[in-house]
């Protein structure tokens, strides 16, 4: 049996980090990490997503999509969310 790792399969199937198929692949991840990580911090609040929405004047279908898929998520909003709507602070880092 021929077990691959998960590195050697996204670079078969995205292909070699840096392409742009795996650059995708990767900025859609951290997308999707980011609304994993908001549903986790709403959760711990204990708030529905009802309840964040009517505290960021949103609705409750759009932090649904923000916490199933992060993208298009402006940084106003990542902001307003943390901070206004679960009492928290951003924090962004950049790599180069």
């Amino acid at each position: 049996m021929n077990t691959k790792s998960w590195k050697e399969i996204k670079d078969d199937v995205y292909g070699a980090k840096g392409t742009e198929r795996r650059e995708d692949l990767e900025r859609d991840f951290e997308s999707f990490k980011i609304g994993l990580l908001l549903k986790k911090a709403r959760e711990d609040k204990n708030l529905t997503q009802e309840q964040l929405a009517e505290l960021v004047d949103k609705k409750r279908t759009y932090i649904s999509r923000v916490e199933n898929n992060g993208s298009n998520l402006t940084l106003k909003t990542l902001y307003e969310i943390v901070e206004k709507g679960l009492g928290g602070k951003v924090k962004i880092s950049i790599e180069l």
